[in-house]
């Protein structure tokens, strides 16, 4: 399977609690729910297409009891997220967690990166990380990652956790696809290159 990482991130790079002021107060972040107001129907149209390519779905411990506890109570027959989300096979990495309802879940509490690299090893089609920031962090530096689906609202937060934080080895990427919806987010789509290169331009100096 290929490992893709979905991710809603603001222009300074956070991407902690997008959903809801609520969603995650950790760290003291007091500015939850900045990407709620540029929802519009071409992107939840774009991640319903994203959702229908997922033969499986992995979740960090946070993510997942959140989504465990709302996902169930949804039970719309034209929510075009519910028969998805609640059926497909799911992961969640949690070395505390010791039981888990949301079925079909398997907790993965061992090594991750051998768990994760197993995982991929099977047929199939995406194995799609939702949120989870932290938790895609450490499948960045095990080098897991295929692609990443970027969606970002045109909003600087100016505090919070960062998908991408100081001190991360440096990641190359691909650029496959971009457009921008209606409402004004950004869906850029990226294939992992592994490590980048670093050169000197040697070019005619640029004048300003």
């Amino acid at each position: 399977m290929k490992l893709t990482v979905m991710q809603f991130v603001s222009l300074d790079g956070v991407s902690q609690g997008p959903g809801s002021p609520d969603e995650d107060r950790s760290g003291n972040f007091e500015r939850g729910g900045w990407f709620v107001p540029y929802l519009d129907k071409e992107f939840i149209q774009q991640c319903t297409e994203w959702l229908q390519q997922a033969d499986a779905l992995m979740f960090g411990r946070r993510t997942y009891e959140a989504f465990a506890r709302d996902w169930p109570q949804i039970t719309d027959p034209d929510d075009p997220f519910t028969e998805l989300m609640n059926g497909l096979p799911k992961y969640v990495a949690s070395k505390t967690l010791t039981s888990a309802e949301w079925n079909p879940t398997t907790i993965l509490s061992g090594d991750l990166a051998a768990q994760v690299a197993e995982l991929k090893s099977r047929l199939g089609r995406d194995l799609q990380v939702h949120g989870s920031s932290v938790l895609a962090q450490g499948l960045f530096a095990a080098d897991l990652v295929d692609e990443l689906r970027l969606v970002i609202a045109p909003v600087v937060v100016g505090q919070g956790r960062r998908l991408f934080p100081d001190g991360m080895d440096p990641i190359g990427f691909r650029l496959v696809s971009s457009r921008v919806t209606p409402g004004g987010l950004t869906i850029q789509t990226y294939k992992n290159q592994g490590r980048p290169e670093f050169a000197v331009y040697e070019g005619s100096p640029v004048v300003t």
